[in-house]
């Protein structure tokens, strides 16, 4: 089969088609033959040489994928509600980048009615992400309010989508003026601007004084501190990310006073995308996809060029 491999690590260049044996499917996996994978952050870094894949996880890059099922146990799919020449999306470890994927059934899951492949394909990192920290381990819910920092990237704008959808109340942060207006039009309630504007008083003003519920932080370091300054009474901060850095000072006679939970999760959750995110598949409103740059199908270098840079 045909696959895009790394030789060596680098730029974009280092990405090339290349040809490698068919992957078999093993007992809960199946096989797909991919048609679109995503460009996500974990293969820029992969790229870079900055970030390996798990010990048993193929080292092509490509951690999300949709196509159509070809290979797999029949009992084993019948069993996931599942059959050969099912249109799926799935979140694998890795292998994305090639005509034939293996994918744990668990991480698999039907392409949403009305959903182009390449569409479905945007979806299993950036939507199980986002469900698995804001809804499953933040608790997120109707009425709350969310404080999403990076609104602008794949993962904020899913976030604002998404949260929207439950009913909750969204705010986000975001480098620049164009960019807090695009997630206000996605359907934010507060855009803040984190270059001109503090995200702490912003946050305390839009809630009354009273902070928010739940924060997804894609920052870290100093951020945190500050964060812990705008939560609500039993808040929750989810930390996805450490790209302000990985230590962080905190009063922790504030956190035991206000009851405030500090949690977090890897890049690549070793979690079931179809036991934790599957029921939304079906009980979640899905919106039509909001497109902001559509890469050429072919030109693997230019999408991970839109992946290097923000999704706004």
């Amino acid at each position: 089969m045909r696959a895009i491999e790394l030789q060596g690590f680098g730029g974009p260049e280092v990405l090339v088609l290349g040809q490698r044996p068919e992957p078999v499917p093993g007992a809960g996996e199946l096989l797909v033959r991919v048609t679109a994978s995503g460009v996500n952050r974990p293969d820029v870094l992969q790229r870079k040489g900055a970030y390996a894949p798990p010990p048993g996880a193929s080292d092509l890059p490509g951690l999300e994928i949709a196509g159509t099922i070809v290979g797999g146990d029949a009992a084993e799919l019948a069993a996931a509600g599942l059959a050969l020449g099912d249109r799926v999306c799935a979140l694998v470890a890795g292998g994305g980048y090639a005509e034939l994927c293996v994918a744990p059934i668990p991480q698999v899951l039907p392409v949403p009615v009305g959903f182009s492949d390449i569409e479905a394909a945007s979806l299993p990192e950036t939507f199980f992400t986002v469900w698995s920290n804001v809804v499953d381990r933040g608790g997120l819910k109707a009425g709350d309010t969310l404080l999403v920092q990076g609104g602008s990237s794949g993962i904020g704008v899913t976030a604002i989508q998404l949260a929207k959808a439950l009913g909750a109340r969204v705010l986000v942060t975001a480098g620049s003026d164009d960019k807090v207006a695009a997630c206000v039009a996605l359907g934010a309630d507060v855009g803040i601007n984190y270059r001109t504007q503090d995200f702490v008083a912003e946050a305390k003003a839009a809630t009354g004084g009273q902070g928010v519920n739940v924060i997804l932080d894609m920052v870290a370091g100093d951020y945190i501190g500050r964060e812990l300054q705008c939560m609500a009474d039993d808040g929750r901060l989810v930390i996805i990310a450490v790209q302000g850095g990985v230590k962080a000072e905190i009063n922790a006679g504030e956190v035991l006073r206000r009851r405030l939970t500090i949690t977090g999760s890897t890049l690549r959750p070793p979690r079931s995308m179809r036991r934790v995110a599957g029921p939304a598949v079906d009980s979640t409103s899905w919106s039509e996809p909001t497109w902001v740059n559509r890469p050429p199908a072919t030109a693997t270098a230019v999408a991970v060029g839109f992946a290097r840079s923000r999704v706004m």
